[in-house]
């Protein structure tokens, strides 16, 4: 255990109250644990970071824009990493950027990113709002969530330009690579350009009122995050640090947090359903999954090291998937759903009773694999087989009948002819098909 004194920032305002902080037994040292997780990437410097979170509870801060409905798996490492140092004691801010989520970060973006509506934004910001805080403790005041538009919307753009402006040297500001590289081809707009700027005036306002000492971000803010550290020292003579995660990227070279035809996993269970979240932890590929539960579990260092030798021995099993699957679902959509769609999956592969699976949970499973619509009477199993994409052709799925290897609703069919009745759909409008223990197919009666 803890014990954190009062700390007052500048203004006055209370930074860190007195309370008690559970803290790991196993986690000694934050930079440690976060560097044996390879969680990072940059640093201004850590043995002066190291120094000055050994003096106490520092608080920190990482921003989230609202340039969609919804957080996605990708932001998972940065909330997970404020989660991280709330556990160590430190306290921290959830920032949204009703502000900065106005004007869009150039960072990595070849053309413009399209401008939203201040009304699409606002309501953006306030499902973001809901998402971060429930990864945060928010009692007494070892968290808090704050948006940035409270301190730049009623700002002038003359004193912006005084106060904020005429501390960044435009010709260094040129130098840095997402601009050089805009400037090159498409070109970037004055908007953009100033995102930077927003960006320093967060942390200097947060340094102002909280005595906010942290930024932690993914790398590719790195340019921004040392702007508004520099801000801090030409502003207020304050010294601040900055501390980046690296980018998150499969060993196959594909997109982390997306699928091959682009899609992306939300946290938001209704742009990404829980099911189709379990699913995607769950198929990690093996040589990505120890590095995920580093960077993504709370899990600790003995646990992750069983895991690792789990999947060394015992790769078949996916030990290590379903205890990343298990986990981030729990902390993303809750116990009760985690279980849901665990006995889904079961039961989907022959192992659990579908009829017990609830009409959502169901219709969210048999989303994720391939699936035929039909309508008006039930045609043969062997047509829809072949209409499910479980077999290439009706002579295939006989023969996948004549050999045991067809079930419908996990039972096993045996009868070429059979076709299934209305007493066989589950929920009145699904059914189940499998070949052999491992390709489901789903068929979805479509109504009158």
């Amino acid at each position: 255990m803890r014990t954190v004194t009062l700390i007052l920032s500048r203004s006055g305002i209370p930074a860190v109250t007195t309370d008690t902080y559970e803290t790991r037994e196993n986690v000694t040292d934050i930079l440690d644990d976060l560097a044996w997780r390879g969680l990072i990437a940059q640093s201004t410097d850590l043995d002066e970071l190291r120094a000055m979170l050994a003096t106490g509870p520092v608080t920190l801060y990482c921003g989230f824009d609202p340039t969609a409905p919804s957080l996605h798996v990708g932001n998972l490492v940065q909330l997970l990493t404020l989660r991280r140092f709330q556990q160590a004691g430190h306290r921290t801010i959830g920032l949204v950027g009703g502000a900065t989520g106005l004007i869009g970060d150039p960072s990595g973006k070849s053309t413009e990113r399209a401008l939203n509506s201040e009304e699409v934004v606002a309501g953006w910001l306030e499902r973001i709002r809901e998402q971060v805080s429930r990864f945060l403790d928010l009692t007494g005041d070892r968290g808090l969530i704050v948006s940035n538009l409270d301190w730049t919307g009623p700002m002038s753009a003359i004193e912006f330009l005084r106060d904020v402006g005429k501390h960044f040297p435009v010709n260094r500001m040129l130098t840095r690579e997402t601009v050089k590289a805009r400037l090159d081809t498409t070109g970037l707009s004055y908007t953009e350009f100033s995102y930077a700027l927003l960006q320093s005036l967060d942390f200097l306002e947060l340094y102002r009122r909280y005595d906010c000492r942290l930024q932690t971000g993914g790398s590719d803010q790195w340019g921004n995050f040392i702007s508004g550290v520099d801000l801090i020292r030409r502003a207020e003579g304050g010294t601040a640090h900055a501390l980046t995660t690296p980018l998150v990227t499969r060993a196959d070279g594909t997109k982390f947090g997306k699928t091959a035809g682009g899609e992306t996993y939300w946290l938001d269970p209704e742009l990404t359903s829980p099911y189709a979240f379990y699913q995607f932890w769950l198929n990690a590929d093996d040589r990505d999954v120890l590095r995920f539960l580093k960077y993504f579990s709370f899990r600790t260092r003995e646990e992750i090291e069983e895991l690792e030798k789990a999947t060394g021995e015992r790769p078949a099993a996916r030990e290590a998937q379903r205890a990343l699957a298990g986990e981030l679902t729990t902390l993303v959509h809750g116990a009760e759903e985690t279980d849901r769609v665990i006995g889904a999956s079961r039961a989907l592969f022959g192992q659990g009773d579908l009829t017990e699976l609830d009409e959502r949970t169901l219709e969210s499973a048999l989303a994720e694999v391939p699936s035929a619509t039909v309508s008006g009477r039930l045609p043969p199993v062997v047509d829809l087989l072949a209409a499910a994409g479980l077999v290439s052709s009706k002579s295939e799925a006989r023969r996948t009948i004549a050999q045991g290897g067809a079930y419908l609703n996990n039972v096993k069919v045996t009868d070429e002819a059979v076709a299934p009745g209305e007493s066989d759909l589950l929920h009145g409008r699904f059914l189940v098909l499998r070949r052999g223990k491992r390709n489901v197919g789903g068929v979805t009666v479509a109504s009158d």
